[in-house]
């Protein structure tokens, strides 16, 4: 039988499961379900949930809206904290043979996006573009 894979050798079974699991994280997340002080006070974007290929452990990568360094730190111990919360909330919601445990990281993602927009603003990049810009069709051609 040929398994079916992404371009990144994840299995299309475990980008389903980790895109319900976001789903279901992003709602409790917004609904405020968890009682948290720190949460409460922070908006929290789940970009991403990444599930072993026997569906155990999901990586749940968040991002605090507007939030310092400090500030996401303290929502990542907060999330950390309301872990055994979270899973019974994904068994629940989630429908597989096993509650995987949910580990929650920074996602870096947005640091690196910023980094590389921040090069490709820079004059010297732009003055590149300028000379090697393709033609333009007009409708005369």
């Amino acid at each position: 039988m040929k398994r079916s894979a992404a371009p990144d050798g994840r299995s299309v079974r475990t980008l389903k499961v980790g895109e319900a699991m976001r789903h279901v994280l992003a709602d409790v997340l917004a609904r405020r379900d968890i009682r948290d002080d720190v949460l409460e006070k922070h908006i929290v974007s789940v970009s991403e949930v990444r599930v072993s290929p026997d569906l155990r452990h999901a990586t749940a990568f968040i991002m605090p809206v507007g939030a310092t360094p400090a500030d996401q730190e303290a929502v990542l111990r907060a999330l950390n904290a309301h872990a055994k919360q979270l899973k019974s909330e994904l068994a629940r919601r989630v429908n597989t043979k096993y509650a995987a445990d949910i580990h929650f990281r920074v996602d870096e993602s947005y640091a690196e996006a910023a980094r590389i927009d921040a090069l490709l603003r820079t004059p010297k990049v732009a003055r590149d573009l300028e000379d090697k810009a393709p033609p333009r069709i007009t409708e005369e051609d």
